[in-house]
């Protein structure tokens, strides 16, 4: 069992950084090709994944097959030997704690969607068997409601959400995990109305809802390094951390929207938070600029980078980020309760060429609307 008491994992160097898709889920599954398949008959090249099970070949083949193996295979106590006992996993309700947990609220799941499909739509990969494996796996989550849930009675409509997972895996366990489900988008597609639901959550409180300071900085602070790459380890030519970095304090930070005529190409693709998806800097200007009226005083800070790839086939890239804001600004949340409150998201980037190509992003949109409405209760 992995004893990792402290969810600080060692933070991540240049050279964990895969610097080519010799393993990687493209490669794996043949996606594009005639002969592609979720589940391949060869699982890819030997990777060195010292206290992993044998079965496995490669970082790839542990997240894709682990996630088959629990959800659409059902065996779901197979959590018990892939997360440890001490896991740490944070979402959008808050600090989840040890595999007992998980394996709980997955059997909540498959019982409220018996059809459940998991479909690996990317992995982004770095570390190694010493440091810990990271892992941002970006998932397509489709099923029927066709069980009770906590939102309620079986609704039969079907869901197709984005889910991101950011993960730390060592020994064959996920020790560290902060992954963000498009819940809020689920929700309303279940023929739910958001705003009641978000009112219904709050009023049973969640257990481990609302973060205390501790768990926020314990969030935030986990896989940090103490100096960005970009200034710690720097290097020549086009520097992927602090391109990515660049990119997001621009947005967010300094409201600095020509980052999206400078940054990507024209007509970048873009998938985000409740049904967010679009083409293009018009869309995305917009969306920030709603954030920014809402949140006037919002500060990000990017607390982990990693990536794969080249300049010459292109990268793909994992940033995790955190901000804290008032709530000082009528539109997008309501009228304005004047209460702090905090954010977090994970970005990936498909980049070449020095642009983005597309993005796709989450962030704990159903946590903030119930930290806003918890606010208006007076709770």
């Amino acid at each position: 069992m992995n004893s990792k008491s402290n969810i600080l994992t060692e933070p991540l160097r240049r050279s964990h950084m895969p610097a080519d898709y010799g393993i990687s889920l493209a490669r794996y599954t043949g996606r594009g090709t005639e002969n592609e398949k979720r589940i391949p008959d060869d699982y890819g090249p030997d990777q060195r994944l010292s206290g992993f099970e044998e079965t496995y070949r490669n970082i790839i083949d542990y997240i894709v097959r682990i996630t088959y193996r629990i959800w659409e295979d059902r065996d779901v106590e197979y959590i018990g030997k892939t997360y440890s006992d001490d896991s740490h996993v944070f979402d959008d309700y808050g600090l989840q704690r040890g595999s007992t947990k998980i394996i709980a609220d997955t059997h909540h799941t498959t019982g409220a969607f018996s059809d459940i499909e998991l479909i690996a739509d990317e992995i982004v990969w770095a570390g190694d068997d010493e440091v810990g494996f990271h892992t941002s796996h970006r998932t397509i989550i489709r099923g029927t409601n066709d069980g009770d849930s906590k939102y309620g009675p079986a609704t039969n409509r079907t869901i197709d959400v984005l889910v991101i997972a950011n993960c730390v895996a060592l020994n064959n366990e996920i020790y560290l995990e902060h992954v963000l489900y498009n819940t809020s988008a689920m929700i309303e597609q279940l023929g739910l109305d958001l705003d009641v639901m978000t009112e219904k959550l709050v009023e049973a409180a969640p257990a481990g809802w609302p973060r205390n300071r501790q768990i926020w900085e314990q969030l935030r602070a986990a896989g940090r390094p103490e100096k960005p790459l970009s200034a710690g380890e720097p290097i020549t030519g086009f520097d992927v951390d602090a391109f990515a970095r660049d990119q997001l304090d621009r947005l967010w930070n300094r409201q600095d929207y020509a980052a999206l005529a400078d940054a990507y190409v024209e007509n970048f693709s873009f998938e985000g938070p409740t049904n967010r998806n679009f083409y293009g800097a018009a869309e995305y200007g917009r969306m920030l600029q709603g954030l920014r009226s809402a949140f006037p005083d919002l500060a990000l800070s990017v607390d982990e980078v990693y990536w794969m790839g080249n300049e010459e086939d292109g990268f793909l890239t994992s940033e995790r980020w955190s901000a804290t804001a008032t709530h000082a600004g009528d539109g997008l949340y309501g009228p304005a309760t004047h209460q702090p409150v905090t954010i977090w998201g994970i970005t990936q980037h498909e980049i070449k060429d020095g642009r983005v190509q597309r993005e796709w992003m989450l962030f704990n949109e159903l946590d903030l609307k119930m930290q806003i409405a918890a606010a208006r209760r007076g709770s």
